[in-house]
Order: C-alpha cells, then sequence, then structure tokens
C-alpha cells in the first residue's frame, strides 16, 4: 500500500475535540487508499508544564529523568489518537519511541537520530493495521534510556520517518495554512507560496521564519522527503498548503522567495584586538565552547597592528559570550580594549534561489533600505540569502520596504 505521513503539532491536538478532527483526517486518507504513520506532539502546553515540573524538583535536574518525564505528553497524545481512531473503525495503534525503535545518540535533551528500523511497523501493516499512531520528539539511546529531540523535535521525527519508509509525501499539520513570503502580521501583502524549495524553506527556518523546524528542513533535503505545510483548522484539498520539495519541481519562482527576520539579535564588537594569525580561532573557539550561536562576522582593516572584531549572537547569549571573551582574555589567549554589545538591533534578509542567475538584489536590497533611511550596520551574504542587521526600532518597516521592492505580493 502506498505509505503518508502525517504530523500534528500541539495546537492540532490541543484538545479532545482537536484530536477527534485530527483523525477524521487520518481517516480521509485511509478510505484513499493509503497505510499512514501518524506523528504528534504533546497537546499544546503540556511540554513547557513538564519542563517547570522538571525545574521545580530539580534545578540541577538528571537530563536522563528530564527526558523520561517531558517525552510523556507525546506518549498520552499517542494513545488518544489511537483510541479516537479506533472508535471510527479504523484499525490503529500507538507507538512510542522505544516500540518502533528509533534509535538515537545518547546526548539527552538533543539527542540525534541514528536508524529507525521499518521491521515492527511493516510487520503489522501487513496484519492489516492501518494505523501507527507514533510519540514524536523521542527515542532509545543505545544505552536502553528514552531520549528527546529537543524542541521541534516532532517535525524532525516526522521526515525521518517518511525518509525511513519510503513515504510518498509527509504533511505537516500545523496552525497556519502554508509558507508565506514575511510574516503576515507584519504586512498584509505577504503571500502564501503554492511551492518552495528544500533550500529556500532551509534558510528561511534558520533565519527566523518559525514554520518548520531547521533539523527537519536539513533531512528533507538530504533524503528529497516532500514536505507540505497545511493548515489544521481548514478543510483542505490536494493543492491546499505549500509544498516543499526539489528545485527541480518548480518551473518559475521569483528571484527572492521571502523576507526572514530575528527580531532578538545582539551585536558585539571587541574593540582593538591583536591582529595576529589565530586570532579568530582565539575569539570563535572559546564563543562555541560556551554554547553562543554566532553568526555575522565581520573584521575591519587592520591599523598598527590591531582591528576591531564584531559578531552577531542572540540577545539572550550576550552575558554568556561576555563571560567566554573575558575568561580568554584573563587566560592571556586574547587582548582586546572593550566588549560592546548592542542589543537594539535585528536580522532581516532576503532569500531566493533566483539570486544565483539574478545580479542586482544586493543593490536593490540595500537601495530600499536607503530609501527607509534605515542604515545598514553589518551585512553578509550567501549564494541565495542576503542578511543586514539594523536598529530593531525599523524592523517592521524593512520588511514592508522589502516585501514591496522585490515585488512578492505577486506570483513568478
Amino acid at each position: 500500500m502506498p505509505l503518508l505521513v502525517m504530523k500534528f503539532g500541539g495546537t492540532s491536538v490541543a484538545t479532545l475535540d482537536r484530536i477527534r478532527r485530527a483523525s477524521k483526517r487520518v481517516g480521509r486518507e485511509v478510505a484513499n487508499g493509503y497505510d499512514v504513520i501518524v506523528i504528534v506532539s504533546a497537546m499544546a502546553g503540556k511540554t513547557n508544564e513538564l519542563v517547570g515540573w522538571v525545574g521545580d524538583t530539580s534545578p540541577l535536574y538528571d537530563a536522563r529523568e528530564y527526558d523520561a518525564v517531558v517525552s510523556s505528553g507525546e506518549q498520552v497524545t499517542a494513545g488518544l489518537m489511537a483510541l479516537t481512531l479506533q472508535e471510527m473503525d479504523v484499525p490503529a495503534r500507538s507507538w512510542q519511541g522505544w516500540q518502533v525503535p528509533l534509535k538515537t545518540t545518547n546526548a539527552h535533551a538533543s539527542a540525534r537520530i541514528e536508524e529507525i528500523p521499518t521491521d515492527n511497523l511493516n510487520a503489522k501493516f501487513a496484519e492489516g493495521m492501518k494505523v501507527a499512531v507514533v510519540a514524536g520528539f523521542q527515542g532509545i539511546s543505545n544505552e536502553g534510556r528514552i531520549t528527546t529531540l529537543g524542541r521541534g523535535g516532532s517535525d524532525t521525527t516526522a521526515v525521518a520517518f517518511a525518509a525511513a519508509f519510503g513515504a510518498e509525501r509527509c504533511d505537516i499539520y500545523t496552525d497556519v495554512d502554508g509558507v508565506y513570503t514575511t510574516d503576515p502580521r507584519v504586512t498584509k501583502k505577504a503571500r502564501k507560496l503554492d511551492k518552495i524549495a528544500f533550500e529556500e524553506m532551509l534558510e528561511l527556518a534558520s533565519l527566523g521564519a518559525k514554520v518548520l523546524q531547521t533539523r527537519s528542513v536539513e533531512l528533507a533535503m538530504r533524503y528529497k522527503v516532500r514536505l507540505r505545510v497545511l493548515s489544521s483548522f481548514e478543510d483542505n484539498n490536494e493543492n491546499a498548503g505549500t509544498l516543499v520539495c526539489d528545485e527541480d519541481e518548480i518551473m518559475e519562482s521569483n528571484v527572492v522567495a521571502g523576507v526572514a527576520f530575528s527580531r532578538d539579535e545582539a551585536k558585539m564588537t571587541l574593540i582593538s584586538v591583536a591582529d595576529r594569525p589565530g586570532i579568530a580561532a582565539a575569539i570563535f573557539g572559546p564563543l562555541s565552547a560556551a554554547g553562543v550561536n554566532v553568526d555575522m562576522i565581520v573584521q575591519n582593516i587592520s591599523e598598527d597592528g590591531r582591528t576591531d572584531m564584531t559578531f552577531s549572537c542572540p540577545i539572550d547569549q550576550v552575558a554568556r559570550a561576555d563571560a567566554a571573551m573575558q575568561a580568554a582574555k584573563d587566560n592571556g589567549d586574547i587582548n582586546y580594549h572593550d566588549l560592546v554589545a548592542d542589543e537594539e538591533v535585528c536580522k532581516v534578509s532576503v532569500v531566493g534561489i533566483g539570486m544565483r542567475s539574478h545580479a542586482g538584489v544586493a543593490a536593490q536590497m540595500f537601495a530600499a533600505l536607503k530609501d527607509e533611511g534605515i542604515n545598514i550596520k553589518v551585512i553578509t551574504t550567501s549564494e541565495i540569502k542576503i542578511s543586514v542587521l539594523i536598529d530593531r526600532k525599523y524592523l517592521e518597516l524593512a520588511v514592508q520596504a522589502l516585501h514591496d521592492a522585490f515585488g512578492l505580493e505577486r506570483a513568478a
């Protein structure tokens, strides 16, 4: 039988009524002739509640027990959906990660998937099971302990199952009806995309778009898993939502596919650093060891053997970055005059595979920002994206200006 993977996020299974609604969608696919693997998240708010309980019980908690507690939310949802499907006379069973088994590394709370053997589920499908409801976000380590994949891990679980079982498609049901050219809450002109290339979606996800988890898009691109993003709260036809697919499936597209942004960024500048071989490693090695997620990096021209080094990071990692640099200075690994943090910036990016073959995108972007009186603090580019740091107070204005400048309200 052809196979589909369907993933339902927390808002899609937040109540028993919503679980019934999701189950009806699954039942329709079974009626259409599919075997279905359903990946479910915990009911909305439940994971935060469980994390809070762990913190209240043990501030310096054992990560193995943390995983045992927070993985229980998905298990409840899986059982409830399997029961709901059974009430609809659909042969269904719930599966926890260890029962599949979904094998992972030993890194509790941030495990990575190593293997998904297909024998157990395929045997049950052969016996007449039509739906396997699998608890997302969790697996089992080679030590036999429950592990979790980190926030957004259910998206990654769904794509991994689609790859392992050769699914026709992986449908991600969420609270939005697809991928938009930018956040519709920022500009009403945002347009839903019918299709978007894996590379574009990966860039948008990593740059702040919250529709899909970055790891899930990486996995889909690697294994060519066709993803479809759909709304759980609308009646969808076969052409609904946004299809995330290989570039070859997209006949024509705009040069720029979308505008992404990250509101909570900080710009850090090390003033007067010795300009010598190995200085970059001496700076960014300790930052990496401290878990600081460095993004944009700019080094000024050297003068009298000294230079300034600027980088960006999430605003909630400023204190960690400051401590790492101070420790490196105290150890004599680096020497600098001062570390200046600007916590009032944001990152705005334009993304599109069409940028590979079209010149002038950067000039058009910078001209649009100039016309609005927006000063650019840092610029980085890649083959299919251009990102800038600007003052946070101009974020909405910048997004709207760029959306208009590249005509994103119009289809290609």
